[in-house]
């Protein structure tokens, strides 16, 4: 059972973080304890405050409104990531939430569906409210988005939640049905939990150096003697891999891949595959192709520029690179797809995807 952080905690904790802080007005008695319980805490819940402009945001969070007194939330992260505390205990911003949701929370497991409002979500999490419109225009500076990131993992790290995962963070949209919070260009709540999840493997207040900023990681997909993938003219095929380089070896996939790179990253990759059954001047296409998380699958947002080799005769072994980034909003990925015209299916023989990558 977690008790609350005190009010002089709460602020060491942000502070020591690295959060910009304001205290305002009588933010550490300022609480709505006399109408419910609060506690035990178990998570931190993120929200877009649907206005504009930092000091009327604060003064809104801190009052509330006729229909809902404040305060609303505990800290107001506004765009140029100066978190404002404006209230210490219980805080009108959760409202009624699905419980199993909160099960999950407290276990630090993957997030079900909110299907129910079943739950007093403001008795058991602390409340961010962040200055955007939420109107999914509305941009999130990276300035701001890293204050998320810093109050959320100042709490974690207080309470030692983030052991077994970083579920104790999320969205308001992730707690109760219908609504959308936080969204917008710049913001998502699987980045916001990665992010969280490397602050807590370090120290408190850590940055990256320049050197760890600049050095990229590695990711290296093949494929097995054995691999074979057919290819129907005239349609965009995925390829896939069956195998991943990881810890100096190579490591036969139990299921095989056609995603190449996951998250939010700047990256360059080379794709290169063997392809047997082309007919001397056939053209042969590959490209990737960009995909964001939708419903229970994913859809396609764009495509990098296509190669098109076209056969001279012999085997046609080729390799080609693209430099390009995900953005952190769309949860997104990366595939290589080919193509060829003809009127016989061709076979990729042999396929390989190597990568450096930059995230965030």
């Amino acid at each position: 059972m977690a008790t609350p952080l005190s009010a002089d905690r709460l602020l060491k904790a942000l502070r020591d973080e690295g959060v910009r802080v304001v205290e305002y007005r009588d933010w550490r008695t300022n609480n709505r304890n006399e109408v419910g319980a609060w506690g035990p805490v178990h998570g931190v819940m993120i929200h877009h405050t649907v206005t504009s402009g930092t000091d009327s945001s604060v003064e809104l969070c801190y009052e509330g409104r006729s229909d809902l007194p404040g305060p609303l939330c505990h800290g107001v992260i506004a765009k140029d990531g100066t978190c404002y505390l404006v209230g210490n205990g219980r805080a009108n911003h959760a409202g009624s939430g699905d419980g199993d949701v909160l099960a999950a929370v407290i276990e630090e497991r993957s997030l079900p569906p909110d299907n129910e409002t079943d739950t007093d979500g403001n008795v058991h999490f602390y409340g961010l409210e962040c200055v955007n419109l939420g109107d999914n225009e509305d941009p999130w500076p990276p300035e701001q988005v890293e204050a998320i990131v810093r109050a959320s993992a100042a709490i974690c790290r207080a309470h030692g939640w983030g052991k077994e995962g970083t579920t104790s963070v999320i969205g308001h949209l992730e707690w109760q049905p219908g609504k959308v919070d936080p969204r917008g260009p710049g913001i998502s709540m699987g980045d916001i939990r990665e992010r969280v999840a490397e602050r807590l493997e370090h120290p408190a207040g850590w940055s990256p150096t320049p050197e760890e900023d600049d050095m990229p990681k590695r990711a290296l997909y093949g494929t097995t003697d054995d691999y074979r993938r057919t290819i129907q003219p005239n349609k965009w095929t995925t390829l896939t891999f069956n195998r991943r380089y990881t810890d100096g070896e190579w490591q036969n996939l139990e299921k095989a891949t056609s995603s190449i790179l996951y998250g939010a990253c700047h990256y360059t990759a080379s794709v290169g595959v063997r392809v047997g059954g082309l007919t001397k001047g056939q053209e042969f296409q590959l490209r990737l192709a960009n995909y964001r998380t939708q419903g229970d699958g994913f859809e396609r947002t764009g495509t990098m520029p296509i190669h098109s080799p076209v056969h001279v005769g012999g085997d046609l072994h080729f390799v080609y690179t693209w430099t390009g980034f995900i953005s952190a909003t769309d949860k997104g990925r990366v595939r290589p797809e080919v193509f060829h015209y003809g009127d016989e299916p061709l076979v990729v023989e042999w396929a390989r995807a190597e990568s450096l990558y930059w995230p965030g």
